[in-house]
């Protein structure tokens, strides 16, 4: 553990979302109650990590999609910062720097997204954002 963040574990989370060949897609950040931050859960399942997110949260995800046209699909990373509405501002201003201690373990990602609700980090919205920043799309139009 290094200070806010226990590095050990989230960076073992890090390497399974990363690895081609785990099963994992996603692994969760969260605070405990004496503020650090530590591993929460990780899995394979979108809507089982969104099913985490309340208004009383704050949590940071990274997280694994295979995006692209039919013709060449990629692994692409996003870092979700997520901040319930319910958090309070203490807590809230909190985060903006203790994200430093969570890049420097998720080091590696495409997109950045601040959240404040569900809605924020739908797979679609998500996945939306993440072509948008891929660039071109020479795809036929048709996929799989």
């Amino acid at each position: 553990m290094s200070g806010k963040i226990d590095t050990e574990s989230a960076q073992e989370a890090y390497e399974l979302v990363r690895n081609d060949t785990t099963p994992e897609t996603w692994a969760l950040l969260k605070y405990t109650d004496n503020k650090e931050i530590v591993l929460h859960r990780t899995g394979t399942d979108y809507d089982d990590m969104l099913s985490e997110f309340g208004e009383e949260e704050r949590l940071y995800g990274y997280v694994r999609l295979e995006v692209g046209d039919e013709l060449s699909k990629r692994a692409k990373f996003v870092l979700i910062t997520y901040i319930g509405q319910k958090v309070s501002p203490l807590k809230k201003a909190a985060v903006s720097t203790d994200k430093a201690f969570v890049k420097m373990v998720f080091s590696q990602f495409q997109v950045e997204i601040l959240a404040d609700t569900l809605a924020d980090v739908s797979k679609d919205k998500v996945e939306d954002r993440v072509r948008k920043a891929g660039g071109a799309n020479y795809g036929t139009g048709v996929r799989d």
